[in-house]
């Protein structure tokens, strides 16, 4: 048992990044009721920021730069991320110390009129905040328009509500967390949308070589989770992964064996390519390598040198 008196969890404060950080503070507290944990709550620049598209003001590591500067000016000991919102590579001097469970890893459909995807009409508006999903609704629903949508959940719901758009593709695990499991009309199959590496996962991130966290957080980490992210992780950081680039990579894991799945493409024609490996789920790396040769003869690098001009 490590000898802490306190920890102190950074934090975004958005409403889903608060409930992701008080889910570990409540864990926390009830393996070591002795110990003090409080959040620090941060304004990120990602969360400042709503008028442009992720892609276009530097990506994910927005979300997370803020959470970092306070570990490393011992503000705070660990910070608790969306696994999706964390860049492929840490900034040196930073860890990912545990993956937890995973959520629902799929996407959703959410609208105050439809059912599903399948009955909008032509010219219909959906709104998503990701190229992924973009590419997804193009390639399979080239009748519908897609728009860009920022901002938190409760944030993207009341534009939905509003009547700017007529439905949204976004994170089941996101809703459930929030108990708006009432808000889904669909959880969309993972054939029809592949999840985007690290979906529906809570990472934890430290100050490298912080040894007494490491003691202190290892039993959140969930080691089938942490095996398919790491392979999911992998194939994006290959493709030069960021939020610029249309990609989707899902791991499963059934009896020592791992299924990933793969996908690539351009959001502004809908065409992309995909791979399926399936390998042992003790080398995680090397399925993720594996996919991405396949990937790159089916064409890969010219569908992203499309994509990042």
């Amino acid at each position: 048992m490590p000898h802490l008196t306190n920890c102190v969890i950074a934090t975004r404060e958005s409403p889903l990044a608060l409930w992701q950080a008080k889910h570990v503070q409540a864990l926390l507290m009830e393996r070591y009721p002795q110990i003090q944990v409080d959040l620090l709550g941060m304004t990120t620049k990602g969360d400042q920021i709503l008028n442009v598209t992720l892609s276009k003001i530097g990506g994910k590591g927005l979300f997370v730069k803020e959470l970092e500067a306070a570990m490393l000016s011992r503000q705070a000991h660990m910070a608790v991320h969306s696994l999706k919102d964390v860049p492929m590579e840490l900034p040196e001097g930073f860890q990912l110390v545990a993956v937890m469970k995973r959520e629902d890893p799929r996407d959703c459909f959410v609208s105050p009129k439809y059912e599903k995807l399948e009955d909008l009409p032509e010219g219909a508006v959906v709104g998503t905040s990701s190229l992924r999903r973009e590419l997804m609704l193009r390639s399979r629903f080239p009748h519908l328009q897609v728009r860009s949508i920022r901002g938190n959940v409760g944030t993207r719901l009341s534009k939905l509500d509003r009547g700017e758009f007529d439905g949204l593709v976004m994170a089941t695990a996101g809703l459930k967390r929030l108990e708006l499991s009432d808000r889904i009309r669909q959880i969309i199959p993972a054939e029809i949308s592949l999840p985007s590496p690290g979906q529906g996962a809570l990472g934890i991130e430290i100050l490298d070589g912080d040894q007494p966290m490491v003691d202190f957080l290892g039993f959140l980490n969930d080691n089938e989770t942490r095996l398919c992210c790491v392979a999911e992780r992998a194939v994006s950081k290959a493709l030069g992964g960021s939020c610029q680039v249309p990609l989707a990579a899902y791991a499963v894991i059934e009896q020592e064996k791992m299924m990933l799945r793969t996908l690539v493409g351009n959001n502004k024609t809908g065409e992309f390519v995909t791979a399926e490996v399936v390998g042992n789920a003790s080398t995680p790396l090397e399925n993720a390598s594996e996919a991405v040769e396949i990937l790159r003869s089916k064409g890969a690098d010219r569908l992203l040198k499309e994509v990042l001009g």
